[in-house]
Formats: C-alpha cells, structure tokens, sequence
C-alpha cells in the first residue's frame, strides 16, 4: 500500500525470516561464525540461544546461503513431531531416497548417507529451530544421531537453535549426556541503541528507498529503540506500521510522535 509513496519495491520490515534483509550485527556476525566453525571442525553439537525476535531463524537461513556443495543440510523447523516423524524429516530433507519408513531403516540410510558424504570429504549438517519444544526424548534421539561417526570424525554436525529455555532444559539430569557434547554455544542479544539506526536503513535500501536517510528521523529512532529495547522484530513491527501512518497522513518523514502512536496502537492503546 505504501511502497509507492516512499519509492520502494519490497516492504522493508517483512517479520518473515528472509536472509536477503539481513542486517550483520556484531551479534548476528558472532553467531554466525560461532556456526561456521563448528560445522568447518566437525564439532559434533552447537547451541544457539536468543530471546523472541532476535533473529535466529534468520541467521540460520543466511548460514545455509554461507555452505558450499560439499555441505548437506537438513533444516527441521517444526519440532512438533514424533520421534518417528523427526527421523523421517531429516531423512527426508538431507534428500535420502526412501522405500521402507521403519526407524531401523531410516538410521541405517542415515549412517550410509553420512559415510558416503565423508568418502567424498563432504560434510552434513543438521539444524534443528525451536529447539526449546522439543521434549526431552526428541533430544536424547538426536543425542544418538551423534553416535554416527568414525574413530577420528564426526559424520553429523548438529545445531540446536532456541529461546534461553533451551538451556534450560538442557540442564536437566536427563540430558546430561547431550548436555556434555555441546562443544560451542552462543547466545543472541537485541541490538544495540547505535545499531538500530544502521539497521533500518540497511533494509530500506534493500527495499529500493533512493534517499533512505530521510524516512525516520533521529526522534524516530530513540522511540523506536525505547519500545523494542533492540529486539529486531518489534523493530519491523513498528516501522511497517510508521510507515503505513506515514503514507496515511501523506508525510514522508517519520518522527518521534508518529512512532509513539503507532506503538500504543500495536499495544492496543488508543486515543
């Protein structure tokens, strides 16, 4: 509705996952590499933790963008599933042709598949996102999966990506195992006030603005930081709903007030 009036060809503030708007934070850089490392030395498991918003789903989107041929992914993004359908998703996403579904089936393609990629000195990765819902039996089988390996490599580099709850439960008596083979964690905090103004002009540009230092002025900014505290998606929230006010109003500018408003109406406060 608004692009137009702004000179944009995408919306800028989507809360979808897209790799494309990606804005490196020193955060985002930092988890990132923390990954690529862990896959590049054959780690075994990594943790990456962050609170709602703050752009895990993301950052592993533009990891995968990072890998080159010779590393296979599996990206699990719902971890509503049984055991059964959890082995059956990886199998299935690592691209493993299948004809009988049973487990023991499915982890003897497995181990096959991974030892064929190491003989090709390939690397498989498996990312698991939401990780904090999984019950604890789906852990202590993806524990097993990293049973798969050799004398001297691991065959499966395991990524567990979640909310602070993850670490949590991984705490647990029952998961001390897994707990233990976490060789890199990391966790993401929000943005910091001298990064936000960075990180919206980073995706107006991405979205074709011409002049994109002209939309939110610096009392912009400060209302913006002072509502999400930093958090990337309530940053897209209220700069989606700022520039829609803006073009209802038919300013080009968007100040301080106008966020403020927007941000009492996103919380239900109307005047």
């Amino acid at each position: 509705m608004y692009l137009e009036f702004f000179g944009l060809k995408e919306k800028p503030f989507s809360v979808t996952a897209d790799p494309n708007f990606l804005y490196l934070s020193k955060k985002h850089q930092e988890a990132i590499s923390h990954m690529q490392y862990g896959i590049e030395e054959r780690m075994g498991f990594l943790e990456i933790t962050g609170d709602i918003g703050t752009g895990k789903t993301t950052i592993c989107k533009a990891l995968l963008n990072t890998l080159d041929e010779h590393t296979k992914t599996a990206f699990i993004l719902n971890s509503n599933l049984s055991e059964i359908q959890l082995l059956q998703a990886i199998v299935e996403d690592f691209g493993i042709q299948l004809k009988n579904k049973n487990k023991l089936t499915m982890l003897n393609e497995l181990n096959r598949f991974l030892l064929e990629q190491l003989k090709r000195n390939n690397n498989a990765v498996l990312i698991v996102d939401e990780a904090q819902n999984l019950k604890s039996s789906l852990l202590e089988q993806i524990r097993l999966l990293s049973n798969l390996e050799t004398e001297k490599e691991k065959l499966l580099q395991i990524i567990l990506v979640g909310q602070p709850e993850l670490k949590e439960k991984l705490a647990s008596r029952e998961l001390a195992q897994l707990r233990q083979r976490i060789a890199i964690r990391y966790h993401m905090l929000p943005l910091e006030r001298c990064e936000i103004q960075a990180y919206i002009l980073h995706r107006l540009k991405v979205a074709g603005a011409d002049d994109e230092s002209l939309i939110f002025d610096k009392s912009a900014i400060d209302e913006i930081f002072k509502y999400t505290h930093g958090v990337p998606r309530l940053i897209n929230i209220v700069c989606d709903k700022s520039l829609l006010a803006g073009y209802a109003h038919e300013k080009k500018n968007i100040d301080g007030a106008m966020v403020k408003k927007c941000a009492r109406e996103i919380e239900g406060i109307f005047e």
